[in-house]
């Protein structure tokens, strides 16, 4: 068990059962709530019962996917907590990827004014990014995360052994945020990731807390997002705009699919403004196109993109906001461009082949 201290909670690393131990011997609740989705009650909740070793709890089951993380589901959340008799001494524990945890914990942090949270990410996306910083939310009117708040959960627990009830998708989706991590804060680490060619035989452990330090080490110097945690953001402001424009198509994208897609389109906008040189371009271009592949943009949908972005919660007035790198482990923040140079962003990822 490896436990990584933030300010006002911990990240425990390794079998949730001797991390479940160490955060109560500190806490103590007389009501336990786990809200999970199909998948995780099926696939994650027995790991979780067994390491709570016979305590109580109840369980709010939702609809798996980012097209229910709305307001809708909230409310039938809310509504359960309140026929549940949930009370502020409770623990809301939010057992699964990235839409439980940033739904779960927003509906526990303003469920009256607050009730504790902890988090269990079950996916290898969430369990190097969703999870940590306090970012919770929702979407709203096909914007990502466009309504939230910012509230730490009481702790993290990040257990490898969720990862083998993932397919090959659900990981590959989950190491964007990896190589993510590694371009814009640390070069040795993409030394070693740009080296990786296949997934299947990936030491996923070994990555993990390597990516949560840099991530501790960001949200801590910056834990609202007025600075420099907005290098997190790089591959985000075209990622989410695709991202939530597929979900309303027949051909919907993982959060970690798009946002590969984005860290192309913005590595170019980040040549483009003279901050990476055209071999490192080409290098992550390759790199991002022979793990994930080439998903087709429609021109005509350029438009609805731009919209998308426009409507970005880290805009300032009407300019787009972008975190653009230099040099991998180098980023600039607040950085802007104009619509014309962010089609010609898509175009170059439309004439990359797999």
């Amino acid at each position: 068990m490896q436990t990584i201290a933030l300010s006002d909670y911990n990240i425990y690393v390794g079998p949730i059962e001797t991390g479940w131990k160490l955060f109560l011997e500190q806490k103590k609740y007389h009501q336990i709530l786990v809200i999970a989705d199909e998948n995780t009650e099926k696939h994650c909740l027995p790991l979780l019962a067994n390491a709570m070793e016979g305590q109580p709890f109840s369980v709010i089951n939702i609809p798996a996917g980012e097209q229910y993380k709305d307001i809708g589901t909230c409310q039938q959340i809310w509504q359960q907590m309140l026929d549940l008799g949930v009370d502020r001494q409770a623990l809301v524990i939010n057992l699964g990827g990235g839409v439980i945890g940033d739904m779960g914990g927003f509906c526990a942090s303003t469920y009256k004014r607050g009730v504790d949270f902890v988090q269990v990410p079950t996916t290898l996306l969430s369990q190097v990014d969703a999870s940590i910083g306090g970012k919770l939310g929702i979407d709203f009117g096909m914007v990502k995360n466009s309504v939230g708040v910012f509230c730490n959960p009481q702790a993290v627990f990040v257990d490898p052994a969720f990862l083998a009830t993932l397919s090959a998708r659900e990981l590959r989706s989950g190491f964007a945020e990896i190589i993510k991590h590694a371009l814009i804060q640390d070069i040795a680490q993409w030394e070693k990731i740009k080296n990786i060619h296949q997934l299947d035989d990936v030491d996923w452990p070994a990555l993990i807390v390597p990516s949560l330090l840099i991530k501790k080490q960001v949200v801590e110097a910056d834990p609202f997002e007025r600075g420099l945690r907005k290098a997190l953001n790089f591959g985000h402001t075209i990622g989410h705009a695709v991202e939530g424009f597929a979900l309303e198509t027949d051909q919907p994208l993982l959060h970690g699919e798009a946002i590969a897609i984005g860290m192309i389109c913005e590595a170019w906008l980040s040549h483009q403004q003279g901050y990476l040189s055209a071999a490192d371009l080409a290098e992550i271009s390759r790199f991002f196109i022979h793990t994930y592949g080439h998903y087709t943009l429609q021109e005509e949908n350029f438009a609805d993109y731009l919209r998308l972005m426009g409507n970005d919660k880290k805009n300032e007035g009407k300019k787009i906001n972008f975190s653009l790198i230099g040099a991998p482990g180098q980023v600039h923040i607040n950085c802007h461009a104009q619509a014309d140079e962010i089609a010609e962003s898509l175009r170059y990822y439309q004439q990359l082949k797999a």
